[in-house]
């Protein structure tokens, strides 16, 4: 048996195993105490809002995961992507070229291009805000009170583009007392975090409270080139709330911003330049990327008012308004080569307003909510597509395909989800939500010779040519999406569901398509506005979705665990890509172009099974205990047609990108009693089966399985005024590689590398953290 799969096999039969395991030790102590929930959550008592109302968890009829802040904390865990290690089926990494955007799938349903114009898969909220666009929504985690995973389309409760999932990202109340908490880190890497929290009443009524976070690590590899660091953090962030409660009404005022400062993120070139025989680096975390005409910045800021009225004992309405803000520049270089052969700096600016109305009924049998919902925002993209080669990247005489996008956004739906207990053991669920998207899109696409456009060098000599697309078009979509499930709960501790859920991805047009590059396709003789119309147009996707699932909390709620089955029919799935364009006819490729069409369909089917046991307690003198957990994903997903550019269906040679086959994790939480304190060791493995970067698979860039095994040790008083632990990540030191570039082709059965864009041929990889230990301690006070 071979290393990779006798890890894998040991990993699966550790995750199906865990529960019998449990069982028997759980089962020697008779006393009633609930499992602590220091991991992934299953428990009856855990409460979320995956259904816009609080719930206990077990009772929610959906595939949801939450961990507490608490757990967050103890296990070391300091941004949103890391959550994904202990949740199956979900894949969160920060994108490529980038230190804050965040790409996200679940069950296979994502988006990777962060380009405005594309539509996310996955909802990422805070406070119940939802996040349009994936710039700067990497977020650290301080001042959590819990993340939850909704996975399965959300469309009837979170609307548009939830149709992989959504993530809820949710900050903690202010406490009574009044309190001051410090935190601090240091590591490798220089690592050097600092996190102040403060808060106190002013009145009975009335709360304030602020933290402020400074983030900084040195890289974890260097521009060879440049001279700077390379993956590397620096950021500046701070949170402030005021809450008022007097009982009936609850009014919360909150706030934050974010500035990251870290040097650009550039890749790992995994070929020889092939044009200027530049040798591969040994370091996969070190660049020669040249491309400095613009820093790596980014700036990010928002505000929320959130509002609960209780109208009664049983109507409560709430008021949740959002803005948000955000800003950045970035110095893409493909090719990461100090020559101007494939470099793309970029800007992106986004701004969204939204408001949210909820009304809430909780009765004896009838519970749910009725609400509305609306978005205005905009999304703006420019950058530049140098290819120069060689020489001075402003007096080289150069071509540069300048792309802006400018992408309006004007949503509302309204939407109502109801349950309805028929006896004390049986009830049933529906709801709705009928959407109207409307997008408006300006892309404009010029050629420049002569260098960067003025947009990053002031008073450029380059010189415009040709415009290459002049497009302003708009289309509103609406869908409704219903909901339906029944549960049945033989006992209080058990829940069996099957719900129905569907979810929608909001259509739009390509914001890098050129209108010139249109055909005739409504054939009436000439290529006119209908046409380039059509050519830059993508309808919206769907997932239909079916899952029978199983919740259980068990000897007296010391083991928990979800079980659940799901069928997906993913639909008019949206496909974007780029290709190589010859514009002056000279054989070579000088640019590229947007293409997406809504080419493909397919099923995503998979299990998920997940929970926690108390295996021991009290073994190693009073409060001593052994807590597991566990989780397993198994995805089947395949593509049932694929439509090529040249009008076939290759549904046999496409694979779903970033979805692992299998997505497994093992951990436990072993606490012993030390001095006037708890001293707790915690360990985890968390297994990713193979997966592809791209629908077309690349042997380069693809990722083979792997384990990533993380530790920390953690002694904390139990009068909860101190703690440090000691934190191990990805112990092991796996490489492995979360996103790339590919604009080559060949290179496999004895066929040479052939660049398709730019001469010295981009396959670039950007790789996940490598082994880090550090310190972290935290005084209260």
């Amino acid at each position: 048996m071979n290393t990779k799969f006798a890890t894998r096999a040991a990993l699966l039969a550790g995750c199906a195993g865990l529960a019998t395991f449990a069982a028997p030790a759980i089962a020697q102590d008779s006393e009633a105490e609930e499992t602590e929930a220091t991991v992934t959550t299953q428990g009856s008592g855990i409460i979320v809002t995956a259904r816009r109302r609080e719930e206990a968890l077990l009772d929610v009829p959906l595939s949801v995961s939450a961990i507490s802040g608490e757990a967050l904390e103890q296990q070391g865990i300091q941004d949103i992507t890391q959550v994904a290690q202990q949740i199956p089926n979900i894949t969160l990494e920060v994108s490529r070229g980038t230190n804050t955007t965040l790409t996200a799938f679940i069950r296979g349903v994502g988006q990777q291009d962060p380009v405005a114009g594309f539509e996310a898969g996955v909802g990422l909220y805070v406070d119940d805000v939802y996040l349009n666009r994936p710039q700067a929504a990497v977020l650290d985690v301080y001042d959590v009170e819990r993340i939850e995973v909704l996975r399965g389309p959300q469309g009837t409760l979170y609307g548009r583009n939830t149709i992989g999932g959504a993530i809820k990202y949710v900050t903690a109340r202010l406490p009574d007392d009044p309190s001051l908490s410090i935190r601090g880190t240091y590591g490798s890497y220089d690592q050097a975090d600092v996190i102040v929290t403060g808060s106190t009443p002013l009145t009975d009524s009335l709360k304030i409270g602020a933290s402020g976070a400074r983030l900084s690590r040195g890289g974890f590899g260097e521009n060879l080139n440049l001279g700077v660091e390379n993956y590397n953090k620096d950021v500046w962030a701070a949170r402030g709330t005021i809450e008022f409660d007097n009982g009936p009404l609850f009014v919360r005022l909150s706030g934050d911003y974010v500035k990251d400062n870290s040097e650009a993120r550039q890749g790992h070139r995994l070929i020889p330049g092939l044009f200027t025989g530049a040798p591969v680096l040994d370091s996969v975390f070190d660049t020669r990327a040249g491309l400095n005409v613009v820093d790596q910045e980014v700036e990010a800021y928002g505000g929320a008012l959130n509002i609960a009225l209780e109208l009664s004992p049983e109507l409560t309405l709430k008021s949740i308004t959002g803005y948000r803000e955000d800003k950045s520049t970035t110095p893409i270089d493909f090719d990461s080569l100090p020559a101007a052969d494939l470099d793309v700096p970029a800007i992106y600016e986004n701004d969204q307003f939204s408001q949210e109305l909820q009304l809430l009924y909780e009765g004896d049998r009838l519970s749910g909510v009725l609400g509305f919902y609306y978005l205005d925002a905009s999304a703006f993209t420019a950058f530049d597509v140098a290819l120069f080669t060689t020489g001075d990247l402003i007096n080289l005489p150069g071509l540069n395909a300048q792309t802006l996008g400018d992408v309006g956004t004007e949503t509302w739906s309204v939407f109502g989800d109801f349950t309805y207990d028929i006896t004390d053991t049986l009830s049933v669920s529906l709801g709705g939500r009928y959407t109207n998207d409307k997008r408006t899109s300006r892309v404009l696409r010029t050629t420049f010779i002569g260098g960067f456009s003025d947009l990053f060098i002031p008073n450029s000599p380059a010189i415009p040519i040709a415009v290459t697309s002049d497009f302003e078009g708009s289309e509103t979509f609406e869908d409704f999406n219903p909901r339906a499930s029944i549960s049945f709960k033989p006992t209080p501790d058990h829940n069996i569901y099957f719900t129905y859920s569907q979810g929608f991805k909001g259509g739009g047009f390509d914001p890098r398509g050129q209108t010139s590059a249109a055909p005739d396709l409504d054939g009436d003789g000439d290529v006119d506005f209908d046409d380039q119309f059509e050519f830059l147009r993508f309808a919206p996707e769907t997932v239909d979705s079916y899952e029978l699932g199983w919740k259980a909390s068990l000897l007296d709620n010391r083991l928990n665990i979800s079980l659940a089955a799901f069928l997906g029919q993913y639909s008019d799935v949206q496909i974007p890509g780029s290709v190589g364009l010859d514009t002056n006819n000279d054989g070579v490729n000088d640019s590229f172009i947007g293409i997406t069409s809504n080419a493909a369909d397919a099923d995503v089917n998979g299990i998920e099974f997940e929970g926690n046991a108390l295996v021991g307690r009290d073994f190693a003198g009073p409060g001593s205990r052994l807590n597991v957990n566990w989780s397993l994903g198994v995805l089947d997903a395949k593509f049932n047609t694929f439509i090529d550019a040249f009008g076939n269906d290759v549904a046999d040679q496409r694979v779903f990108q970033n979805t692992p086959d299998i997505t497994a994790h093992m951990g436990f939480v072993l606490g012993v009693p030390v001095a006037d304190g708890m001293l707790d060791f915690l360990g985890s493995a968390s297994l990713r089966d193979d997966a592809s970067q791209f629908e077309v698979p690349n042997p380069f860039l693809d990722q083979d399985s792997f384990v990533l095994v993380d530790a920390s040790i953690v002694y904390t008083l139990d009068s909860g005024l101190f703690s440090i632990g000691v934190h191990g990540k990805n112990l092991f030191d796996k490489e492995y590689i979360v996103a790339g570039y590919n604009f080559v082709s060949g290179g496999t059965g004895g066929v040479p590398f052939t660049p398709t864009l730019g001469l010295e041929g981009t396959l670039t990889g950007f790789y996940g953290d490598p082994r880090r230990v550090f310190v972290t301690a935290e005084v209260n006070f």
